[in-house]
């Protein structure tokens, strides 16, 4: 490509642009992955015992009465694997008790901004080498790493690799990794380790009121002054036999500095329990104490699983799951009895809820089986409170034991369908509670726990709580019992609740005929696959939003669980006995399903009725569910009078309808009753179905083509314009370069945003790969393509205009006045869009209460994620705002200049106003969800459902206004200035000012062209345009 002078600046912000669009490309590419890891090398950890004279120094005491080790002994070679634990607990006694003393803590922590959470104190320990060639009689030397340290909500990561003495701190988190060397040895009935310590501790200040003053420094949080130390004791004391009292670790972390050094600390005690040894059964006889006086309730016990195979059930429910503890409300006695959390040491966190236990859970983990007869088979496993402050998955990886775990060991018995089993508490060590589990088989609209159990004393005449009952709703994925089955209670007055809210005709037969909601396929081969797909179908995980505050930045996660369908449970139903029940559901092709789901509102706790268990009939040529719901309100028990109806979106013709679910939850009850609510009505985001995948993508390619028509549309407009301008050059100095200049800022920032696609790694891949999604992208290409060529084409426009300008004033050199100039249509047009823009915005931020500095991350083109702050992203969006409104420019310069002539062609203007029309018709005729008509890349890249900036409004207005610019230019080239100056007068006045000879028309256009094309004043050097 040659550029001329004369066309320097269009070739030089072409070549920018280029060059702007392959950087981006360049930067995403190196920065877009491609990396796996830190790209460093493992490092090889050699390990010395050099301080083993210390060690033998300061473990004396416990060597000189340690047993003698047997050569033969396999636990020897068992060490790193037994002896090493994760996630265990710590703490400091001379911080707690009070004692007087200056306290010396181990490490700081900045608790700033999280004072409403309680911090973990987490230790973790790996016994890196043990070397058995150098041992005595009475020890091995080993060598260890740990790592301590106090966190919000996260764990302690996996074990390091180079095992190097650190400490970290950052918000929220402070931790401390310690090398250690010294030796194992056997004590009695337990394994013993002691060990020297090397460390780098944050440093002290001299006050021991505030040890580490630069805690609270700006900066200075990430980069703490370190001190090296190595008189750091370690003392690890473990059970030769993991049974259920012997299981747990105990160790303690002390300083061998003076008390007076700035490098002493406190003792620390660490508590944590043998997980990696076999478990013993050793308490038969505690067992059958607690569980003797069990046996008449045992055998009345029905609906309830009695297989063999209840620890594959029980591991299975127990997984990293949580149980939900239930209020305490049917208690009889004080009112402190009653607000303890059963056998554990209650908190101030607990106490809080007052008896009712809101999001108080129950854990299990380390879970053993041994299967004895086939009339028992022993279970053990340990118990944890988890406060509602502490996250679940930390919960279930935690190791530590004390007040709040028990320690239990029991065993199954089939016949009675019963879990029975004797719990022992860390904290004292005493065996005294009494743990009953059983997995219901029988569901119903008021019972819908998979599991339920009790913590009660085994002596009732000296018990000091009240017993404590915990179940375990049913999970998304639940993985129903054989022999499960569910009685229906509530269809009789469903009924009446569907002929209530039942459509009109009219609008029942334009959803039968035009409509299709999620369904039954009739496969009676294959009904429960069928029922599972459904039962995926309606259900629903999703943000949603009360009606009334449709524009409020208050979220509600919406649960909507089905249960199930008729006689068969929800998703992945592969159950066993049902081949005599699928006349339960008729194939008739407007069947009425029985159906029963839970509904969660998380997140919205202003609403009591937050929790809602409901069943009643689907109508799949509605799409909607009719309900009656029961809810749990704490002591006033249930109250069954709600009525909840669930209206889903259509499978098909998803651009014409609105795809969100509608919620309302409604009392039946008088309003003067103390159990009524106001109505309940939220509506969630749009609802995407298992299928709909494709619809997705042939919307992308129909939107995707259609937008190939509209820039190819627009190319044809502008070619016109420059066919225009070549045969009549006297009218080309009239037409607003600013108008042309907010087209080509348009196109250069969608060029700009998106030329990786065009110019860069995407491009290399060819057509190999169409069958895989690749038409898309080629859908892209084609589409910048077309943008290029616009752009280019504009460009073209704006060198025509400024040239014709040049020559214009080169003819009148001593008049410049009377070349039409764009300084004070700049002036003009930025002020207007200036102050549209800050109206707009102010408008936003009112009525989304919107954070304009919040930043959030949006998807470019290539699905890369950037953060784009809120005034940015509506910036962009005003810059599409801009472009509709390109014709404001020319109809400010048709003013300014009293016009005289015909500077834009009809075919230009109002084909241009067509294609930006295009999107808010397009936009307006399609589904009703918010969306960006000026953003035609993938997910819509600016897009932000909270704003109502392009709403059914804006797509009415934007394109009104577009049209009476289009009219007004109109009428500014149909009559000159002076006529329209005669025809608008208002009570005889004019209304617009007495025309100047400033833009005078030339006298001939003919002679004018003549002069352009042979030059001025005789010099024939002058180029003529070529075109």
């Amino acid at each position: 490509m040659t550029c001329s002078v004369n066309s320097a600046t269009s070739c030089t912000l072409f070549v920018l642009l280029l060059c702007i669009g392959f950087a981006n490309s360049y930067n995403y590419a190196n920065n877009g992955g491609g990396f796996n890891g830190n790209g460093n090398k493992q490092r090889t950890v050699t390990y010395k015992y050099d301080r083993m004279g210390e060690v033998n120094k300061e473990c004396a005491s416990l060597l000189q009465s340690a047993e003698e080790l047997k050569p033969d002994d396999s636990r020897l070679y068992t060490i790193k694997e037994e002896l090493s634990f994760s996630n265990g607990d710590w703490w400091q006694p001379g911080l707690l008790n009070g004692s007087g003393r200056t306290a010396a803590p181990l490490m700081p922590f900045n608790i700033d901004g999280y004072t409403f959470i309680n911090p973990l104190n987490l230790v973790s320990f790996w016994v890196t080498d043990v070397d058995p060639n150098h041992h005595s009689k009475k020890s091995i030397p080993v060598s260890g790493f740990l790592q301590i340290g106090t966190a919000i909500a996260n764990i302690l990561p996996q074990k390091p690799d180079d095992g190097t003495p650190r400490f970290d701190m950052w918000p929220g988190n402070s931790q401390l990794s310690i090398r250690f060397q010294g030796v194992y040895t056997e004590l009695g009935g337990e394994r013993v380790m002691c060990l020297l310590g090397s460390a780098v501790l944050p440093s002290r200040g001299p006050h021991s009121n505030d040890p580490w003053p630069w805690v609270k420094e700006n900066g200075d949080n990430n980069h703490p002054v370190l001190a090296p130390d190595d008189r750091i004791l370690l003392e690890l004391r473990y059970p030769k036999a993991l049974t259920l009292r012997t299981r747990e670790i105990f160790g303690r972390i002390k300083s061998l500095n003076r008390e007076s050094d700035l490098k002493y600390f406190d003792e620390v005690l660490v508590s944590s329990s043998l997980g990696s040894a076999n478990y013993k059964f050793a308490s038969d006889d505690l067992v059958s104490k607690a569980c003797d006086s069990m046996s008449d309730e045992l055998e009345i016990i029905d609906d309830v699983y009695k297989g063999v195979d209840f620890c594959g059930v029980l591991a299975r429910l127990s997984r990293q799951e949580q149980f939900t503890v239930l209020p305490n409300f049917n208690c009889n006695g004080t009112d402190e009895f009653c607000r303890k959390l059963g056998p554990f040491v209650s908190s101030k966190e607990i106490d809080f809820t007052n008896g009712g236990f809101k999001n108080v859970k129950l854990v299990f983990h380390d879970l053993r089986c041994e299967n004895t007869t086939s009339s028992k088979t022993r279970v053990s496993s340990v118990f944890r409170a988890v406060p509602p402050s502490e996250q679940i998955y930390s919960a279930t990886q935690r190791t530590g034991l004390n007040g709040m775990t028990l320690s239990a060991e029991g065993a199954w018995y089939p016949k009675a369908g019963r879990l029975c089993m004797v719990a022992c508490s860390p904290y004292d060590n005493i065996c005294h509670t009494r743990i009953s589990m059983y997995v219901p088989l029988l569901f119903s609209i008021k019972q819908r726990s998979v599991f339920s159990g009790t913590l009660s004393s085994i002596d009732p005449t000296v018990r000091s709580y009240s017993p404590l009952a915990f179940e375990k709703p049913p999970g998304l994925n639940e993985q129903w019992s054989s022999g499960a089955h569910y009685e229906y209670s509530k269809i009789e007055a469903t009924t009446s609740l569907l002929e209530k809210y039942e459509p009109s005709k009219i609008r029942s037969a334009v959803k039968k005929s035009f409509l299709k909601f999620p369904k039954l396929e009739n496969t009676e081969e294959n009904l429960p696959y069928s029922v599972s797909v459904l039962s995926k179908d309606l259900t629903l995980l999703m943000t949603a939003v009360p009606d009334q505050l449709r524009r409020s930045w208050i979220n509600i996660q919406l649960q909507i669980q089905i249960l199930t369908i008729g006689p068969f449970f929800g998703r992945y139903s592969n159950q066993k006995g049902y081949s005599n029940q699928k006349g339960g559901i008729s194939f008739n092709p407007t069947p009425l399903l029985n159906v029963s789901a839970q509904i969660n509102l998380v997140g919205i706790d202003a609403y009591n009725y937050s929790s809602i268990s409901v069943e009643g009939i689907y109508n799949p040529l509605f799409g909607k569910m009719y309900l009656i719901g029961c809810v749990a309100l704490a002591e006033k028990g249930l109250d069954c009078k709600v009525e909840v109806v669930i209206s889903y979106p259509p499978t098909t013709d998803r651009w014409l309808v609105d795809p969100t679910a509608k919620v309302s939850v409604i009392s039946q009850r008088e309003k003067d009753d103390p159990l009524y609510f106001s109505p309940i009505k939220i509506h969630t985001a749009p609802v995407l179905y298992r299928n709909q995948w494709e619809d997705i993508l042939s919307r992308r390619a129909v939107e995707g083509i259609l937008c190939i028509a509209t820039q190819s549309l627009a190319i044809g407009c502008i070619s016109t314009q420059l066919f225009y301008v070549r045969g009549t050059i006297v009218n080309v100095p009239y037409v607003s370069l600013v108008m042309l200049g907010v087209q080509a800022i348009s196109y250069g920032l969608l060029l700009i945003t998106g030329a990786e696609d065009l110019f860069g790694k995407k491009a290399k891949t060819g057509f190999e790969n169409l069958q895989k999604g690749q038409p898309f992208h080629v859908i892209d290409y084609m589409v910048k393509l077309l943008v290029l060529i616009a752009f280019l084409s504009t460009m073209r426009l704006c060198q025509k205009v400024w040239k014709s300008r040049v020559r214009m004033l080169t003819r009148s050199p001593l008049e410049p006045d009377r070349v039409p100039n764009d300084e004070k249509v700049l002036f003009a047009t930025s002020i207007i869009h200036i102050l549209g823009y800050i109206l707009a915005f102010i408008v936003h931020y009112k009525t989304t209460r919107y954070d304009p500095h919040q930043r959030e991350s949006f998807e470019d083109f290539n699905e890369y994620s950037r953060p784009v702050s809120a005034w940015e992203a509506e910036l962009a969006e005003y810059v599409g705002l801009m472009q509709d409104f390109f014709l404001l420019p020319q109809v400010i310069g048709n003013l300014l200049w009293m016009i005289q002539v015909k500077p834009l062609r009809k075919m230009y203007y109002i084909g241009l106003t067509l294609v930006r029309i295009f999107p808010h018709v397009y936009d307006f005729v399609k589904s009703p969800f918010p969306s960006n008509p000026y953003n035609y890349s993938n997910d819509y890249e600016f897009l932000d459902l909270r704003t109502d900036f392009y709403s059914k409004f804006g797509d009415i207005a934007i394109p009104i206004f577009s049209v009476i610019l289009a009219v007004i230019v109109y009428v500014q080239q149909r009559w000159n200035y002076e006529e329209l100056r005669g025809k608008l007068v208002v009570r005889q006045a004019k209304l617009l000012p007495l025309g100047s000879r400033v833009y005078e028309r030339l006298p001939s256009s003919l002679s004018f062209e003549a002069e352009l094309a042979s030059g001025v004043n005789g010099d024939s050097t002058l180029p003529r345009d070529s075109d």
